[in-house]
């Protein structure tokens, strides 16, 4: 593929993200399950709705001081609903929830919508703590994905160390690794199959992969500041989006991009030309990617530093914005 149709392709996918966070596309949804270990996120077994807050800390810090394997909670008399019982002597586990009420808005105070909210603590056990509840089975592995060719052999040419295993998808510059959740754990989402989805997430990681010292040295803390990370992810997920499209992981671009950049950008809202910013730092970093797919001396950090755009300079053309 020619440098100026990449260009081309880096500007399209970029406008067509912001066309889609104008449109508010919803917030992200995780395209991978958690395995059934005591740390997976606390759920009440009568509604399944998952505790929120300060509640996940608490639970997580019960259920690993007490040994409970499954991270299902109820209160004693949802347990009775349950046909259940709390076995006799059994400690509860504090949550707290609040009740909502209405009341005069401070007049003040133009922003009070005289809504209200209180703090009300609640006692819940564990279902290793009761009688007559069997845990839902845990579900069956999903096995292997189905493989993306041209993706497959992409990745493998940039040549990153990828560790798969636990429950999350990282890149660690300390050990200069990518780590990905097994396989079997991708489910994809109402918009991405599981192939996407992992190839996605595979993508995102390795545009993190590009900014280490020994490459790009992407340093955007002289650009956004304490937004640094927020900043981080955008380049990330413009990059990932980018991928997606030359690689055929996915035809075209999914709301699943545009809802994790609209969840970065909230971090960014001070800062209109953040989206330009992050996106030409992305065509750079994906544009090192297939440098890599050559090696040779083009792929030496001084001889890539040498294409850049200078800082504050778009790398690509973007609806002739700069950021």
């Amino acid at each position: 593929m020619k440098n100026r149709s990449r260009l081309d392709i880096h500007a399209e996918i970029t406008n067509k993200l912001i066309k889609a966070i104008d449109a508010n596309p919803g917030e992200p949804v995780m395209p991978w399950r958690k395995s059934g270990k005591p740390l997976w996120l606390p759920a009440n077994a009568l509604t399944g709705n998952r505790y929120n807050g300060i509640n996940i800390v608490s639970l997580w810090v019960a259920a690993e001081t007490a040994g409970y394997a499954e991270p299902l909670w109820a209160t004693y008399r949802q347990w009775q609903q349950l046909d259940a019982q709390v076995r006799r002597g059994e400690r509860a586990s504090p949550v707290v929830f609040y009740k909502r009420y209405d009341t005069d808005p401070d007049p003040d105070d133009p922003e009070d919508d005289g809504k209200r909210r209180v703090a009300r603590a609640s006692w819940v056990f564990n279902c290793a703590q009761v009688e007559g509840y069997t845990p839902p089975p845990q579900p069956e592995p999903l096995g292997p994905i189905q493989r993306i060719f041209d993706a497959d052999r992409f990745f493998a040419a940039v040549g990153a160390r990828i560790v798969h295993g636990g429950q999350e998808a990282y890149y660690r510059p300390s050990t200069d690794t990518i780590h990905m959740p097994d396989e079997n754990l991708f489910t994809g989402t109402t918009t991405m199959t599981r192939s996407e989805a992992y190839f996605a997430v595979l993508a995102h990681e390795h545009i993190h992969y590009t900014g280490h010292e020994s490459r790009l040295d992407r340093n955007l803390a002289k650009r956004f500041g304490k937004a640094e990370v927020a900043a981080e992810e955008l380049v990330a997920e413009v990059g990932a989006a980018i991928l997606c499209a030359e690689l055929g992981i996915t035809q075209d671009v999914r709301a699943d991009h545009a809802q994790y950049l609209a969840h970065w950008l909230q971090l960014l809202k001070d800062d209109p030309k953040a989206i330009f910013a992050a996106a030409a730092r992305a065509a750079e970093a994906v544009n090192y990617l297939h440098v890599l797919q050559h090696p040779g001396p083009r792929t030496h950090p001084a001889a890539m530093a040498a294409g850049r755009a200078a800082p504050g300079e778009a790398a690509m053309p973007v609806s002739g914005a700069l950021p």
